[in-house]
């Protein structure tokens, strides 16, 4: 199923004798050996040799080494170096700090520094709340983590998770022009988390929590919201909630289903699941099944677990036990973040017809995408090699813009059900098909459709900061100027 991607492309600078089938016997090798070349350039030329760089994509790491043991092994040839493009996009790091303002001279300076910043300073102290405006904490994201949940690697730490948490900054800039700085803990110990995210709060207009281990991340987002006047919104649960909820929207419409008439099987109930489970919940369907390691989630299980007791008491009406495949039986919605290659084609043939598979677990799905639709009529992963991509970007840069230009001090339900729809909306009827189902990463409507949602719904639902009218310490009425 994985074909050569982006993700493991190589360079290879190779030396080879300047015979007329030399381009040819390289390119030739790199096929046969599974590879896809992507670019070839002759770098030098010699009347002995020639130096060419020949540049392909892989399979994986260990592939990547075979193709260069391919290239050794041709009469003549002699591969130089081998470059990681991946690693080369990583070196010193992928965002950096930029001023805003001019500082070219003494005027400049004595406006952003000193004498003139103690002024912007007294009228923060006076009025705290003025720090929305006055500083960066107006458009400022912290992306907090512990690295104890990295991507689909596991406990790496947070030195380790910082290329994640770097990258996920990129994309909030990328997207919707927000500043996000990565955060990355070295604890994981609930108690530390909790007061360090505290501590640093002041700084930022919301908090990105990202890459924490199931069940610890469920108290630290409940308890961080409780104590700050800032949104806390951990993206692992709650972007991929969003998401999975705006693709099935689509999808639904695509097979002409009404959600309140379709039975949902969610597989996996971490962060994700949990997550999903509760904002379908939304939508009011007909029953919702949860299904982990242990098989279907109901109430005589005993799970110790208080998110599984949780999720068990509002699931599974008719309390059905069992395993994956008990659970498939007359659903018409599977929703997968668990494990790879869960499930065959027969398994889904259990399901009603034209059920909605998506498989999201990363890189490898809970299902084969060829096989699932053998039954199935629409089907989305997390891959990006495949239709209905299920991707977090979709939701997270909209949200947090969204967020901050309405100066929220706090994210809810209505308001992730809005981003959903939001996104859902911008595929049209002319365009909505079983193979288009989510907009593309890079459509540049959707984050500013989803913040515009996200802002209406926290006016509406009472979860912005109030104006300064007569209460901030802004000279003439800047505090207006500066409300956006």
């Amino acid at each position: 199923m994985p074909v050569p991607g982006p993700g493991y492309s190589i360079t290879c600078r190779v030396e080879a004798p300047p015979s007329t089938t030399a381009a040819g016997d390289l390119t030739s090798a790199i096929g046969r050996a599974g590879g896809v070349i992507t670019a070839f350039d002759v770098v030098e030329s010699h009347s002995d040799r020639i130096v060419v760089d020949i540049t392909c994509n892989a399979l994986s790491a260990d592939h990547a080494n075979d193709l260069t043991e391919v290239l050794n092994t041709l009469d003549g040839v002699r591969v130089r170096k081998v470059s990681d493009r991946t690693f080369l996009v990583h070196l010193g790091g992928k965002i950096e700090v930029n001023s805003r303002v001019a500082l070219a001279n003494r005027d400049d300076l004595s406006r952003a520094y000193t004498p003139g910043v103690a002024r912007v300073c007294t009228a923060i102290a006076e009025n705290p709340e003025d720090a929305r405006r006055l500083t960066v904490k107006r458009n400022a994201v912290a992306v907090v983590t512990d690295g104890s949940a990295v991507l689909g690697l596991g406990n790496l730490g947070p030195e380790a998770a910082l290329p994640v948490m770097e990258g996920k900054a990129a994309l909030f800039k990328k997207f919707a022009g927000v500043n996000a700085w990565p955060v990355c803990l070295d604890t994981q110990d609930t108690e530390e988390i909790i007061r360090a995210v505290e501590l640093i709060a002041p700084v930022y207009g919301g908090i990105n929590l990202e890459d924490i281990a199931a069940p610890r991340c469920f108290e630290i987002e409940a308890r961080l919201r409780e104590k700050l006047d800032i949104p806390v919104f951990h993206d692992d649960q709650h972007g991929t909630a969003i998401v999975v909820l705006a693709a099935l929207r689509n999808a639904l419409r695509v097979v002409d289903k009404d959600i309140t008439g379709c039975r949902v099987v969610v597989c996996g109930v971490g962060a994700a699941g949990s997550a999903i489970i509760r904002l379908l919940q939304h939508k009011k369907p007909a029953d919702i099944i949860a299904v982990d390691i242990d098989g279907i989630v109901h109430n005589g299980r005993g799970d110790e677990d208080a998110n599984l007791q949780s999720i068990a008491a509002s699931t599974n009406k008719d309390g059905r036990t069992g395993t994956l495949r008990d659970a498939l039986r007359g659903a018409d919605v599977f929703i997968g973040v668990s494990a790879p290659n869960l499930l065959t084609a027969d398994d889904l043939s259990v399901m009603n017809e034209s059920p909605v598979v998506f498989a999201l677990a990363n890189p490898d799905p809970e299902i084969d995408p060829l096989e699932a639709r053998k039954h199935a009529a629409v089907v989305a992963t997390g891959r990006s090699d495949y239709p209905n991509q299920i991707n977090n970007v979709l939701a997270f840069p909209g949200v947090f813009r969204g967020l901050l230009d309405a100066h929220a001090r706090e994210i809810n339900e209505p308001m992730m059900v809005a981003a959903a729809n939001a996104i859902a909306d911008v595929v049209d009827e002319e365009r909505l098909n079983a193979s288009f189902i989510v907009p593309s990463v890079f459509d540049s409507a959707v984050a500013p459709a989803v913040a515009e949602a996200v802002k209406r719904a926290a006016r509406e639902t009472g979860a912005v900061a109030p104006k300064p009218r007569g209460g901030s310490a802004l000279p003439w009425s800047m505090a207006e100027d500066f409300d956006f």
